[in-house]
């Protein structure tokens, strides 16, 4: 995962805001706060979580799978965004 080197601290920073708010799961559900308040939480959780998922995908096909030598534009190159455009609204 030579790629995430580079955005290292970018992507620590959304695993820490993963963490808080599991941290608000747990607390919502400690605290019986009612269903639907831990249900968009863990909503929001996951949304995070597949952002993370979509930003360390995307960077694997960009800088692993894609060729080096690959041009704007050539077959290869469209291939690997229409990928990402496919991974991006998957997880939506």
């Amino acid at each position: 995962m030579a790629h995430t080197v580079g955005e290292k601290k970018k992507l620590l920073a959304r695993v820490n805001r993963i963490q808080g708010q599991l941290q608000s799961i747990r607390e919502a559900i400690e605290q019986e706060k009612e269903c639907g308040v831990v249900l968009q939480q863990i909503a929001a959780c996951r949304g995070a979580v597949n952002g993370l998922l979509v930003e360390i995908v995307e960077g694997e096909i960009k800088f692993h799978v894609l060729s080096e030598d690959a041009k704007v534009g050539s077959r290869e190159f469209k291939a690997a965004e229409s990928l990402v455009e496919i991974l991006h609204r998957y997880v939506k």
